[in-house]
C-alpha cells in the first residue's frame, strides 16, 4: 500500500508531465490514426504509386504496340515472324536458344 501511494503521490506532482507523456503515446502508438500507422500508410502510398507508374508505362507501350498494328502491316508481320515464328514460303527460320533454356527444357523466342 504504501508503494501505492508513493506512485501517486509521483502522478499528483507531475500530472501535466504524465498527461502529456499518455497523450503522446496515445497520437503516437495506440491510435488507428497514429504516427506510426500514418507513416506505413504512406510508404504503402509510395509504392502503390511506383506501380501506378510501371503499369502506365506498359499500358503506353502496349497502345503504341497496338497503334503500330493497326496501322503498318509490316509491324503486323514483324510480329508474326518473332512471335510466332511465321515464315514465307522458301524461308527458313533459325531459332537460337540460350544455355538456360537449354536446361530448362524451353525455347528462347525473342519477344
Amino acid at each position: 500500500m504504501d508503494r501505492l501511494l508513493t506512485w501517486w503521490n509521483y502522478v499528483r506532482r507531475y500530472k501535466y508531465g504524465v498527461a502529456l507523456l499518455l497523450f503522446a503515446l496515445l497520437v503516437g502508438l495506440i491510435d488507428e490514426n497514429s504516427l506510426y500507422i500514418r507513416y506505413q500508410r504512406r510508404v504503402e502510398i509510395g509504392n502503390l504509386h511506383r506501380e501506378i507508374d510501371k503499369y502506365q508505362a506498359q499500358y503506353d507501350a502496349e497502345r503504341a504496340q497496338l497503334q503500330a498494328l493497326e496501322n503498318d502491316p509490316k509491324a503486323v508481320e514483324r510480329m508474326a515472324r518473332e512471335r510466332y515464328l511465321m515464315k514465307r514460303p522458301n524461308e527458313d527460320v533459325f531459332v537460337f536458344m540460350t544455355e538456360d533454356a537449354t536446361l530448362a527444357g524451353t525455347q528462347n523466342v525473342a519477344e
